[in-house]
């Protein structure tokens, strides 16, 4: 795990890279269209859908990783560690929102939309400096419990097997998992499934956060205090928590209206207004990420050293 996550910080994502992701949602298109046919775009045909995608991407884990162990236990554990690595998002969360920082940095508030829109699914076209600062932060905090604590919490239990099982429910969340009239019944299963996994991991970073604020000079009483008062506030069942502990360590408000496809879309406003935000904030967003994956990865680690 730890040098799985080392990679991560060195490497991140890289384009076109073999990434088992992308595998699963290749499997995941025809196989939705094959499900559709045999059960209809209901909830049977989703749940059905989501088991078995999440299923095979276990089993298939599970028996490479074991396979290539018993056969080499140095190529084995390149292999488990290789499959870690590709789950977590840390690099590649701090790197999209470095790029929005330089644009605002220079000025270019248009180059910072189009950057903003690489991690967000709101219209960013039309947004000011202010908003498009919030989307990153609000982005960064969200996916630190999807994107990183949530894939370290399984890769304890589990090691890459069930790491790579969260990533095919997180992945299936984010193709079916809509409110549309396409996915509502059908995406109904993944969504729930998807919240199902994220709710152990984002109480965590009730705690977490805080932790991590201590570090980065910020305010940790303010995180742990906006996580238990608004955390709850948002429609989501866990991305509100993250979004609060950030919104407290960093004294600023988040939340409020964003807009889809032309679409207003209200959101609760989260947070004391300490403060307005700034361009900095997109920085102090990433370095609290960055310190809470190190310290889950600590406290984990000599967890499973204690426990053995």
């Amino acid at each position: 795990m730890i040098a799985a996550f080392l990679l991560d910080l060195l490497l991140g994502d890289p384009e076109n890279f073999p990434h088992p992701v992308r595998w699963i949602g290749k499997i995941a298109i025809p196989l939705e269209e094959g499900m559709v046919v045999l059960l209809g775009r209901n909830r049977i045909g989703g749940i059905v859908f989501t088991l078995t995608i999440v299923g095979m991407s276990y089993g298939i884990t599970a028996i490479m990783t074991q396979g290539l162990s018993q056969w080499n236990l140095w190529i084995g554990w390149g292999f488990h560690t290789f499959l870690l690595y590709t789950t977590f998002a840390a690099r590649d969360l701090a790197r999209h929102s470095q790029r929005v920082f330089t644009a605002l940095k220079q000025g270019e508030l248009i180059k910072a939309r189009q950057e903003l829109s690489k991690m967000v699914g709101r219209d960013t076209q039309m947004l000011d400096e202010k908003e498009i600062i919030r989307g990153s932060v609000e982005s960064v905090a969200e996916n630190t419990v999807d994107g990183v604590i949530s894939p370290l919490f399984y890769a304890l239990i589990g090691g890459a097997p069930l790491a790579i099982g969260f990533k095919a429910a997180s992945t299936l969340d984010s193709m079916v998992g809509h409110k549309t009239p396409r996915y509502l019944q059908f995406g109904w299963a993944s969504a729930r499934l998807d919240d199902l996994l994220n709710f152990i991991p984002a109480r965590i970073s009730i705690f977490l956060f805080p932790v991590a604020s201590l570090f980065c000079n910020l305010s940790a009483m303010d995180s742990l205090r906006i996580a238990l008062l608004d955390g709850q506030k948002s429609p989501s069942p866990n991305a509100g928590i993250p979004e609060a502990a950030v919104a407290g360590a960093l004294g600023v408000q988040l939340g409020g209206a964003n807009f889809y496809q032309g679409i207003s879309r209200p959101n609760p406003v989260i947070g004391d207004r300490k403060k307005e935000l700034v361009i900095e904030d997109i920085l102090r967003g990433n370095r609290l990420m960055i310190t809470c994956a190190v310290l889950f990865l600590i406290i984990g680690a000599g967890v499973r050293m204690w426990i053995r």
